[in-house]
């Protein structure tokens, strides 16, 4: 089980109180206990800019995957045959693949290295990686909190590495209890793989109860392609 840091001592704002962008306030600290209220709360820490301030968001729509809806494609299917699934046993290297400056609108710094790190050592933070080869090939990494999977970035070096990490995670988590993957924004990319757009409101209402099922037996699994 997740090992509960320090709680908070900030306050987040209410969902009334964020404007148009999804920005709801900026500052604050990544501190463990800061980062697991705010995404019990609906809102996750992204800089306003590169190298600028932390701010934390809440869009208006949401973006999220229904784990069962989960589209696999017959040529993500037959990519997904090739791969090996493993879970956090190279969590630093899924983060620095997706920390690559060299990749447009790049946000994640050292500040978030860390952060993530802590939350990985304390059992809520989680790689789901793709290997090929017994070489990393692609993966995402995010926060497991009860049926909540924050997913907060992925990457790939080999086609379709992304995609199927994303695809071996829905089917992971699919365990009866009421389980969400939060994507943060739809993108058309990530629409082709059964992400929906949600309402505020509608997050909000789901994540009391999502967060209050039982951590999910996915993150203990020595083979998740089973």
């Amino acid at each position: 089980m997740p090992t509960e840091p320090p709680p908070t001592k900030w306050v987040f704002p209410t969902a009334s109180q964020v404007d148009e962008s999804g920005l709801a306030a900026v500052g604050a600290d990544l501190e463990p206990g800061t980062l697991l209220a705010a995404y019990r709360r609906g809102f996750f820490p992204m800089a306003v800019e590169r190298g600028g301030p932390i701010g934390w968001w809440s869009p208006d729509p949401r973006g999220i995957l229904e784990p069962p809806s989960m589209h696999i494609s017959r040529s993500l299917r037959r990519s997904m045959r090739r791969f090996e699934f493993r879970i956090d046993t190279a969590f630093d290297d899924v983060v620095n693949g997706c920390a690559d400056p060299t990749r447009p609108h790049g946000w994640i710094d050292d500040r978030i290295r860390v952060a993530y790190r802590r939350l990985h050592d304390l059992g809520w933070a989680h790689s789901v990686e793709t290997w090929c080869d017994d070489q990393l090939v692609g993966g995402l990494y995010g926060l497991g909190i009860g049926g909540l999977f924050a997913a907060e970035s992925k990457f790939h070096t080999m086609t379709d590495a992304s995609k199927a990490a994303v695809a071996a995670l829905a089917k992971g988590i699919i365990d009866g209890h009421p389980r969400l993957i939060d994507v943060q924004w739809r993108t058309d990319h990530l629409a082709r793989l059964g992400v929906v757009e949600i309402s505020r409101q509608d997050y909000l209402g789901r994540l009391i109860d999502v967060v209050k099922s039982p951590e999910s037996a996915f993150w203990h699994q020595s083979d998740p392609s089973d």
